[in-house]
């Protein structure tokens, strides 16, 4: 059998609600591995927040960070890293507007800082795995180079509101998707940035046949990517509009949604308990 490439969400899609991989599931994509398929982690999260599974499951693929901006293979130097920034100038034009609309909070991710607008000890917490440089205090005084991606907090009504704003002022420079676990959260991205650009540039270096991709995700950050594998799977969990354009819908991500799936999909006979 050609090998397939099987790529993976991590919230609430590979991780259940503890932020672990099941062993079950975990088994499915160690067998698969040894049959010489490739497991591929696309994330919205950063590289530092993301190797700690990549390493769990043994990987040696390239990874696919902030929805598709920075995808770099951590153990081959001869892949060509992508890392895409936002225009430092627009950044700090959508920061001034988001803080007119009284948002939650405003991160900034560049390299291995972190900019947090407003202190929240619960956000520090969050964002501080992989150990990065954290910094709070109004972005426009303390950003001074171009982030990868800008990440809004906001109540869960005002989502839509501010991802209108974004679209109607904006939509010529970036990319905004939204992601639910563990706060909802809006991510900006620079324009033509999402997680099916990614994965094309790893499969391209992997030699994947393109009708050899699998998909696996739960957000509106996962459509593009949903819609370029030739099996798109959605999570139970997952938001209607993912699973509207999905080529099948699995169980959620505490039940093995993936193991179970690419169980029956290979025809592994890995019993379920």
């Amino acid at each position: 059998m050609q090998p397939y490439l099987i790529c993976l969400d991590l919230d609430g899609t590979l991780l259940n609600d503890n932020k672990e991989i099941s062993s079950y599931t975990k088994q499915v994509l160690t067998e698969l591995q040894q049959r010489g398929h490739y497991i591929m982690i696309a994330t919205g999260r950063p590289y530092r927040a993301s190797q700690i599974y990549y390493h769990e499951l043994n990987m040696d693929t390239p990874v696919v960070n902030f929805n598709g901006a920075f995808v770099h293979h951590p153990k081959a130097k001869d892949f060509e890293t992508i890392h895409e920034v936002l225009d430092i100038e627009i950044s700090k034009n959508i920061i001034s507007a988001l803080q007119r609309s009284h948002v939650t909070n405003i991160i900034a991710e560049v390299k291995d800082y972190v900019f947090i607008n407003n202190h929240d000890p619960r956000l520090f917490e969050g964002f501080s795995m992989g150990n990065p440089r954290i910094q709070t205090g109004n972005l426009l005084d303390h950003l001074k180079e171009a982030p990868t991606s800008l990440l809004v907090e906001a109540d869960e009504e005002n989502i839509p509101k501010i991802k209108e704003m974004l679209t109607h002022f904006y939509a010529e420079n970036i990319e905004h998707r939204r992601w639910g676990a563990p706060f909802p959260v809006i991510e900006i991205v620079k324009r033509g940035i999402n997680k099916a650009r990614g994965i094309k540039h790893a499969m391209e270096y992997l030699n994947i046949d393109d009708k050899h991709i699998i998909a696996f995700g739960d957000e509106d950050n996962d459509i593009e990517m949903i819609k370029f594998a030739t099996y798109g799977i959605a999570m139970d969990n997952g938001l209607k509009e993912l699973k509207d354009i999905a080529d099948h819908t699995t169980y959620n991500n505490n039940n093995d949604g993936i193991g179970r799936y690419l169980n029956d999909f290979f025809d592994l006979k890995i019993r379920y308990y």
